[in-house]
């Protein structure tokens, strides 16, 4: 890991500490070099079962497996020197119980080195986050629209639209904020809703589709870098477009290899004397 000498990365407690102060800047990352061009601009660094369907092709991140968010938790932990990294919880592994999870998380923080794992749920995961953190594990929640629970939920849509599902998100908002979570994420919520749990809790509420009153904000990083195309959230905003630039990096280097072009005699060897 990359993490040396002097430089100190942000905690758990520090992130917490933001609440109500400098926006929360935050970004998935999944690899070693990502991580290391975001690393100096984040405030945290989200490994992502967003990764099922970034990296991997798949529809929802319902396939994404413990082993496979320890191996790019790793592969994040090698290239950060500054920024808190959470590891996501992918479904399965925390469900059953709070004994399972604990041991699922433990794997995560020792396999990987990161600062803290983030599961979904509110109320019915209250007691579980409890449960972790007494023992010493810290946790970021999640709440609002629950990736993971798109097969229940009707798909993804943004939710707080009717009275039930406001009267449920405000619940969860302060089940989590009293778990001993050190921040939650706030997916796919009206923004009036998400403005009000943001006050109305402790901890630092991490936006992402939902307010810009949140204490900070995350997207996937392959979303605003234009990588991921298979479909464009509302919510997102793209800072570049580099899955064209790929292409077209591609399609030159294809033509030169097919006209001879590539390689010249200076990208070859010549007989040593």
């Amino acid at each position: 890991m990359s993490a040396t000498g002097n430089q100190k990365r942000l905690t758990p407690a520090r992130i917490s500490a933001m609440k109500g102060g400098k926006p929360i800047v935050c970004l998935t990352a999944y690899t070693t070099p990502i991580a290391r061009l975001l690393d100096e601009h984040c405030d945290l660094l989200l490994v992502g079962d967003s990764l099922g369907m970034v990296l991997y092709g798949m529809e929802t991140t319902i396939g994404v497996t413990l082993d496979m968010m320890i191996a790019h938790g790793r592969a994040v932990m090698r290239g950060v020197a500054k920024a808190c990294v959470v590891v996501d919880m992918p479904f399965g592994s925390y469900q059953e119980s709070k004994e399972v999870a604990f041991r699922n998380a433990v794997r995560i923080l020792q396999e990987t080195g990161c600062d803290a794992v983030k599961l979904e749920g509110g109320e019915e995961m209250a007691e579980t986050i409890g449960f972790l953190t007494k023992r010493g594990i810290p946790v970021m929640g999640h709440i609002g629209l629950m990736p993971q629970q798109v097969q229940t939920a009707g798909g993804y849509r943004s939710v707080g639209h009717s009275e039930h599902e406001t009267s449920k998100i405000r619940r969860d908002a302060h089940a989590i904020g009293g778990s001993g979570a050190f921040a939650v994420v706030v997916e796919g919520t009206v923004e009036p809703l998400a403005r009000e749990v943001t006050s109305a809790i402790h901890i630092p509420t991490i936006g992402i589709g939902a307010s810009a009153a949140c204490d900070g904000q995350v997207l996937v990083c392959d979303d605003i870098l234009g990588l991921f195309n298979d479909f464009k959230p509302r919510f997102v905003k793209r800072y570049d477009d580099l899955g064209k630039r790929v292409a077209d990096a591609a399609a030159a280097y294809a033509d030169e290899v097919r006209a001879r072009k590539f390689p010249t005699a200076d990208h070859t060897f010549k007989r040593r004397p």
